[in-house]
This record gives structure tokens, sequence and C-alpha cells, in this order.
């Protein structure tokens, strides 16, 4: 049953380790540099007291690889799911080929479970692998990503660590018991990638932000948690919007960002400008008191007794968090391969 299950895989594992390689190897090439480029970036943006505009500067630079980088990681378990899970069983239904099998003295639970257990260990590998060295790479960028791109957050949190690992055991064991039931190959791709998709969405949005109790607190105003400063030209009414991101605890994951007033009351959310008692005419945040600078400015906004409340996961939950959705995401593999055996044996002829 090895042998057979290799004969019938191999075609698809080839194709798959080829690319998964040609990632691995242009992101191994890359690595070092990158690391190094930042390593003395930051040497020498201490000094000075640059390290806000060096970290833009290198994250501009490299974004659009960062993102790329993140998505294919991220297609990867789907993709696995579609082409590995889902024609697994159902093609050789519409064949009829296991018939054959099972009439060679081979018994249905130990046709499925090699088949499972040999293709699955191989998938769940190879996510791994690439997570891990995903992960590595991304080190610099991740230390110096905007807000809306920080480690925590849900679009770059499934590629990294080893949390694809899980999806890519769902993935896989998810097609094969979609197959199952649905007994031909392309609706079975399509109702695995439907599935899959809803999940993916689902847990970040539904469950993670659950998995422990989100810090809750005030912060100052200032360059990091302040999205924008609009006064009215000619000076008048200052606006300030404040953005999802925390001082001092860059990579979190912020689920909220309020503007508080001086009482205490909500007057904004994320993103949105809101008028602030400060003068725009004269003063450290008029536009002849801002040619300074605008650090006088948060200084009498926090002066005032402007804040920002946050709730957010602090980057120190990263690792705690992927295992806990990996174990999420084998329960709910295992979940679904009793129902596939289930299935062999009782539905299935």
């Amino acid at each position: 049953m090895i042998w057979l299950t290799w004969r019938q895989f191999r075609g698809s594992a080839v194709l798959t380790a080829a690319l998964v390689a040609v990632g691995a190897a242009v992101l191994a090439l890359t690595g070092p540099g990158l690391a190094d480029r930042y390593a003395r970036g930051v040497a020498a943006c201490v000094t000075d007291g640059t390290c806000d505009r060096f970290f833009d500067r290198f994250f501009d630079e490299y974004q659009l690889l960062f993102v790329l980088v993140g998505f294919a990681l991220l297609a990867l378990p789907a993709f696995l799911g579609l082409f590995w899970g889902a024609p697994l069983i159902t093609r050789e239904l519409e064949t009829g080929t296991h018939l054959l099998v099972w009439s060679q003295g081979v018994s249905r639970v130990r046709w499925l479970a090699v088949k499972l257990g040999l293709i699955g260990l191989v998938a769940v590998v190879t996510a791994c692998a690439a997570g891990l060295v995903v992960t590595w790479w991304s080190r610099p960028l991740d230390g110096s990503a905007v807000p809306e791109l920080a480690q925590m957050t849900p679009v770059v949190f499934g590629a990294r660590g080893v949390v694809p690992m899980g999806y890519a055991a769902f993935a896989f064991v998810l097609g094969v018991t979609v197959g199952m039931l649905v007994r031909r190959t392309l609706p079975a791709m399509v109702l695995t990638l439907v599935v899959f998709a809803a999940v993916q969405v689902a847990m970040p949005t539904l469950v993670r932000p659950h998995f422990t109790a989100p810090v809750t607190a005030a912060h100052e105003l200032g360059i990091v948690n302040v999205g924008g400063l609009h006064v009215r030209q000619g000076g008048g009414e200052v606006r300030i919007a404040v953005q999802a991101a925390v001082p001092g605890e860059g990579g979190a994951w912020v689920l909220s960002s309020t503007l508080l007033d001086p009482s205490g009351r909500t007057v904004a959310a994320d993103g949105q400008d809101a008028p602030v008692a400060v003068s725009g005419t004269s003063g450290p945040c008029s536009p002849q008191g801002s040619r300074a600078g605008l650090d006088p400015c948060w200084t009498e906004l926090n002066r005032l007794g402007y804040r920002q409340q946050a709730v957010y996961h602090p980057i120190a939950r990263f690792w705690p968090f992927q295992w806990i959705e990996t174990g999420i995401y084998a329960v709910l593999t295992l979940g679904l391969t009793w129902l596939s055996f289930w299935l062999i044996r009782r539905r299935l002829s």
C-alpha cells in the first residue's frame, strides 16, 4: 500500500516540492543580506534618533515582496487541500480502482489509513518547513512593518510560525472527507475551497481574539498612534485621528483604538477625525508652531488630557496563540479523520 500510494502521489509531490524548493532557495539567498542590512540600519539610526524614518524606508522597499511571500504561504494549505486532498479518494471512486485494491486482501481501513497517513504527513511537514523558513526570512521586515501588517494581525499571523502546518492538515483531511461525500473531483475541490476559506475567515474574526482576554490600556498621543493632524487652512479647528498602533508595543494586534477626551469620553474610533480643544491659529499645534515639529503639539494635547484607548493582544502572545490555534486545527483534523473512516466503513462501496 505504501508503494502504491507513492506511485499514485509522486507526480503531485514532485511538483509541489519543486515549487517549495525554489521559494525556499530564494528566501535562503536573500535572507542573510536582508537581516544584515536591517541590523546595520538599526545600529546607525539609534545613534541619531532616526529609526522611525529608517523603518519606513526599509519596509517600503521590501513591502511588495513581503506581501507576496505572505500570501504564497497562506495559499499553500489551500493548495494542498484542493490538489492533494480532494482528488485523493474521489479520483479512485470515479475510476473504480478502489474496488481492485479492496479485492486484493487490503481492507478499507488500511487503504484509507495509508493514504491519509503518508500523504498527510508530507503535507504537514511541507507546510511547517515553509512556515518556519518564512518566519526566519521576514523577521527584519516584521520588526519594521506598518501597523496594518504587524506580526499579530490576521493577514500576517497565519503566514508565520507553526500554524501553517495546522492549516495544511485540516485542509488536506477536509478535501479527503468532502471528496468522499461528493464523489466527484471538481465539485469536491470547489466545496473544499469554500469551506476552508470560511473557516480561515471565521478563526481570526470570531475565535482568535478570545484565546485570552485582550489588554485594555490608555496611552499618551504621539507619532506612533496618531495617524494624522489636520488644521484648517489659515488656522482654526484642529482635528486628529488615532490609528491601530500602540506605543511601545510593536507587532501588536490592535482590536480597537479610540480617542478619549479629557473627561474620558470616546470621541472618535480608529481612523476617524475628531476635533480637539486646542488652537490651530496660534500655539504648538498651529501651522506656525508645527514648523518646529509635532512633538510640542503632542505634548500640549497630552497636557490637556487627550488619550488613546487601545484594546490589543501584545506581540508576547504570538507563540502561545500559534500553539493554541494549531491545537484547534488539530482537533478539527481529528474530527474529520474520524468522519472519513466512518464513511469508508458505512457508506462507500
